[in-house]
C-alpha cells in the first residue's frame, strides 16, 4: 500500500518486521551513503538494534544519536543512551549524546517511533514546558509530558520538529491497529497531533513500517 504525504513522498513498506526495518537502514548506509542516523529510544527499537548491530556495515564511519532521551543517569534502566550503548557495544559506531540547547549534527536518516497519543520523540500533544519552534529555537529542547507517563515519569530531552525533518529520509516504525488509524488520519490532516505536524512539515521521502504486532 502506498499513499502521498501532504509534503514530499510517503510510502507504506510492504514488509515491516524488524528484519525489514534493519534491511532498509542498511540500504540507506550502503547504497545512499547515510553516515549519521538518529534513532528512537524505548524498548520497541531493541529487536531492530539487535539485527542491525550484527550486520557487516562500515561501523567505523557511522554515528548514532537519539531522537530523544529521559533525563536520568546513563546507567539508569530508563536511559535510552544506556540502551543504545549496550546495543551497539560490539561495533565501532560513534554515539552522540543529546545536550540541551546545543546544535546537533544533521542526520542523514531519522527514524521515528510514535505513541498511541500521536507523540513523536519526546514531543507530546501536551507538555508542561511548551516547546517553541521558530528560527531562533534550540534544536535540542527539554520537554515535560503532561501528564507524565507512569511507566517513565521523567523530564526529557528531544530533537525539536525542525531538527527531525532536516534529513534526507524519514522512517516511521509503528505497531498496532490504533497507531495505524492515527497515522492515516495524520496523512489526511484530520488532526494536529505531533505526528501529523511532522508529516505535514517534512519535504524528504517518508517510509512507514507499520505492522499489527
Amino acid at each position: 500500500m502506498s499513499d502521498a504525504a501532504p509534503s514530499g513522498r510517503l510510502t507504506w513498506a510492504y514488509q515491516a518486521d524488524a528484519k525489514a526495518v534493519a534491511a532498509h537502514i542498511a540500504a540507506a548506509i550502503e547504497q545512499r551513503g547515510a553516515r549519521l542516523l538518529a534513532v528512537p529510544g524505548g524498548n520497541t527499537p531493541l529487536a531492530i538494534f539487535d539485527i542491525l548491530s550484527t550486520m557487516d556495515l562500515p561501523w567505523d564511519e557511522l554515528s548514532l544519536m537519539l531522537t530523544d532521551d529521559r533525563i536520568v543517569a546513563k546507567d539508569h534502566d530508563a536511559s535510552n543512551f544506556g540502551k543504545l550503548t549496550k546495543a551497539f557495544a560490539g561495533t565501532k559506531a560513534k554515539l552522540i549524546d543529546l545536550v540541551e540547547g546545543s546544535v546537533p549534527p544533521r542526520a542523514d536518516l531519522v527514524w521515528i517511533g510514535m505513541g498511541t497519543d500521536g507523540h513523536i520523540a519526546s514531543l507530546f500533544p501536551t507538555m508542561k514546558v511548551p516547546v517553541q519552534v521558530d528560527e531562533n529555537s534550540p534544536l535540542i529542547v527539554r520537554t515535560v509530558p503532561d501528564p507524565l507517563p507512569p511507566e517513565a515519569p521523567f523530564e526529557r530531552l528531544s530533537l525539536n520538529k525542525s531538527a527531525l525533518i532536516d534529513t534526507n529520509e524519514l522512517i516511521i516504525v509503528a505497531r498496532g491497529a490504533d497507531k495505524k488509524v492515527i497515522l492515516e488520519h495524520a496523512i489526511r490532516e484530520e488532526h494536529d497531533l505531533p505526528i501529523a505536524q511532522l508529516i505535514k512539515a517534512a519535504s524528504c521521502p517518508i517510509t512507514i513500517f507499520w505492522s499489527e504486532t
